[in-house]
């Protein structure tokens, strides 16, 4: 066994003893789903920064410094662009809602079918967004490892699924704290020194590269407006994203904790763009940008740091798996569940909820097995969730004025916007999220405005929850 392969083993088993020794806390529902909101300032801007910067920010964002140089860095920006938006305006109004997932704010502002609609889409969203991390996660086993697609898929998804089952938020926050460091120490303090020094410095790569490669616009406007609508707005309305600010202790912590996860997002996004700009200049005929983080981890980093650095590219995925993976569940317990067995309390207890996650997560391991085009149907779910369900969440957040008719009109409206795009341009296509987006902030507003407004008693107890008043009170686990 090399150095590299004990370093990444023993960073796989550190994952499971840690989620086992955190799961002591998951004593009642709201520790499972939301570690109590009890996170203070640290421990919150870790997790947040972890569930955010997955593979795609890791590896992929390497991929884009390649290609395009420093605007390479213009994706990761943009998702930490969305945690400052998320943390700075809505995060004070989400925390003191005391929800567990955004079908349950529409539901507290909207009632009627506003609530199980999205708790569709969002489920489904959040199944897709773990399968294709689990994939992720054999991938880079396959690389180290030389393992075939499924045992990876096995390794790496069964890893996930036992931590999150074990303790749920409390695991996966602790969990992720250790993966915030260890991308932290691989990615910026080792990878990007290292990457710089053997291209050269500064001045070596810039005269290898063409001036475009240190310019932020070289990636073109059209790309940086699909990554805003991608990832600024995705991130303000995913329930994996809002999960995470379900967990804080305060509206201070989920303001201030974010504003931290948002600049070190920003950091982040330039690291990798830099790492991608040296691989360029030291290895300039790559077959694809996608080999831009192997590349230079290999060539550039000795033995047993090449495993500290995929075990941070491993800690990124990882995040978003687990992430994914519990919000998916919340989603099933909290808000389909119960309406299907026309009970409220169906999914209240905690033997209940640590079985959704059980199997769902093993739901989601067995696709990312089966199936290989996992992402066309993340493409599908996604399209599906910005276009239909951004504009009812955020108008709901912010317009008073807003009604349920009009709301239920924008998602319906949207979401088949989004539906008959897909067909016309393909599943992969932007055009369905620009269009649905726009029939549905049009309908959302002339309807809303067209109708009589929402029930004066239901707004004035939304306004209460909103102030943080007449929120349900849970249980504070002992220390």
């Amino acid at each position: 066994m090399t150095i590299d392969s004990a370093v990444m083993i023993t960073y796989l088993v550190a994952m499971v003893v840690i989620g086992w020794w955190a799961a002591r806390r998951a004593k009642d529902k709201s520790g499972f789903l939301v570690a109590g909101r009890r996170l203070g300032y640290v421990m919150y801007s870790g997790t947040m920064s972890a569930v955010v910067l997955g593979g795609a920010s890791t590896v992929g964002g390497i991929g884009l410094g390649y290609q395009f140089g420093l605007s390479g860095a213009w994706m990761v920006l943009t998702i930490g662009l969305g945690v400052l938006g998320l943390s700075l305006v809505f995060a004070a109004r989400i925390t003191r809602l005391k929800v567990y997932t955004v079908s349950e704010m529409l539901d507290l502002r909207y009632g009627g079918k506003a609530a199980p609609v999205s708790g569709v889409v969002m489920w489904a969203y959040s199944l897709m967004l773990m399968a294709t991390s689990t994939i992720a996660c054999a991938t880079i086993f396959g690389v180290l490892f030389g393992m075939p697609h499924i045992p990876s898929v096995l390794l790496g998804g069964g890893i996930v699924v036992a931590y999150s089952v074990l303790g749920g938020m409390w695991s996966i926050t602790a969990t992720d704290i250790v993966q915030f460091v260890v991308k932290s120490v691989g990615i910026l303090l080792v990878l990007l020194p290292a990457a710089i020094i053997k291209a050269g410095g500064f001045s070596a790569m810039a005269a290898k590269l063409e001036p475009q490669f240190f310019s932020l616009w070289t990636i073109g406007g059209e790309n940086i407006f699909k990554y805003v609508l991608l990832y600024f707005f995705g991130l303000l309305i995913g329930q994996d994203i809002w999960q995470r600010v379900f967990t804080a202790r305060n509206d201070k912590v989920a303001r201030v904790g974010g504003t931290f996860s948002g600049i070190y997002c920003l950091v982040y996004a330039f690291a990798g763009a830099l790492i991608g700009t040296a691989t360029k200049a030291l290895y300039p005929a790559l077959e694809s940008r996608d080999r831009a983080f192997a590349t230079i981890v290999t060539e550039a980093l000795p033995v047993g740091l090449k495993g500290l650095v995929l075990a941070a590219a491993l800690a990124a995925v990882m995040s978003t798996a687990s992430g994914a993976l519990i919000a998916c569940a919340t989603v099933a317990g909290n808000d389909l569940w119960p309406r299907l067995r026309r009970n409220p309390a169906a999914g209240d207890d905690l033997r209940t909820t640590r079985l959704f996650t059980l199997v769902l997560g093993l739901l989601g391991v067995a696709i990312a097995c089966l199936v290989s085009d996992v992402v066309t149907a993340l493409d599908v779910a996604y399209n599906l969730l910005v276009g239909g369900l951004l504009v009812p969440i955020l108008g709901g957040l912010v317009w008073r004025r807003a009604t349920r008719t009009g709301a239920l009109t924008a998602m319906t409206l949207g979401g088949l916007t989004v539906i008959g795009c897909m067909a016309y341009f393909g599943l992969s296509a932007q055009e369905p999220i620009y269009l649905g987006l726009l029939v549905g902030l049009i309908s959302f507003i002339t309807v809303s405005l067209l109708t009589p407004p929402d029930d004066p008693a239901r707004l004035a107890a939304w306004t209460r929850r909103l102030a943080g008043k007449d929120a349900p009170t849970e249980p504070v686990p002992t220390p």
